[in-house]
C-alpha cells in the first residue's frame, strides 16, 4: 500500500523546467524519483496517523522491537545518513543510535508523547534537509562517500531511499493492521 497523487497535480512541489533543446530531461527522471520518494514518505506518515503514544510505540510480537514508532525513529537516521552525512559530507551524528544503543531508534520507541513529537520532528527535519538537498542538486549523478561503498549518486541513493521507505511501509502496514485492524489507505 503507498499513497500519493499524481506527478505533477497541483499539490506536488514542482521542480523548474530546464530546457533540453528536444534531448531527454534529466530533471524529469529526477523529479520522478523524487516524487516516488514523497508518496513513500506520505505512506508512511498516513500509516501512523490518528494514534496515541501508546499505540504508536506498540511492539509487533516478542522477541521483536519493531513499532511504528521506531520505524519513524529509524526513516529519520537513514535520511540523516544518505542525505546529510554520505551526500552532503556533513558531520552529522546520529539522533537515536549510538554505539552502546545501535538500535537505540527501536529500543528507545516508548509510548510518552514527548518521544513521539519529538521523533516526528526530527523525522521532518531530516526530510526537509533531503528535500532541499534534491532540489539544489545540479544533477542525479553527483556523488557522495559512502564509507563502505564509496562513491555513490544521488540517483542510487534516490532508488536506495524509495527501497527502504517500501520495505518499512509493508511493516507499518501490517503493524497498524495488528493495533485498530486499519488497512489499505
Amino acid at each position: 500500500m503507498w499513497a500519493c497523487l499524481p506527478v505533477g497535480s497541483p499539490t506536488c512541489s514542482s521542480t523548474p523546467k530546464r530546457s533540453t533543446g528536444g534531448r531527454a530531461d534529466p530533471w524529469r527522471r529526477a523529479r520522478h524519483a523524487h516524487e516516488f520518494l514523497r508518496c513513500q514518505r506520505l505512506t508512511l506518515e498516513l500509516k501512523c496517523s490518528g494514534l496515541d503514544a501508546a499505540d504508536f510505540a506498540r511492539r509487533s510480537v516478542e522477541p521483536s522491537k519493531l513499532s511504528l514508532l521506531g520505524l519513524v525513529r529509524h526513516m529519520a537516521e537513514v535520511e540523516r545518513a544518505w542525505f546529510r552525512r554520505v551526500m552532503a559530507g556533513q558531520d552529522a551524528p546520529k539522533h537515536f543510535c549510538s554505539d552502546t544503543d545501535p538500535d537505540g531508534d527501536f529500543d528507545g520507541g516508548v509510548p510518552d508523547s514527548e518521544v513521539v513529537a519529538e521523533a516526528w520532528n526530527v523525522w521532518r527535519a531530516e526530510v526537509a534537509f533531503a528535500d532541499r538537498f534534491v532540489a539544489e542538486a545540479p544533477d542525479l549523478d553527483i556523488t557522495g562517500n559512502d564509507p563502505y561503498q564509496g562513491a555513490v549518486s544521488l540517483r542510487e541513493v534516490l532508488v536506495h531511499m524509495v527501497e527502504e521507505y517500501a520495505r518499512h511501509n509493508g511493516h507499518a502496514d501490517l503493524l497498524r493492521e495488528r493495533i485498530d485492524g486499519a488497512v489499505g489507505q
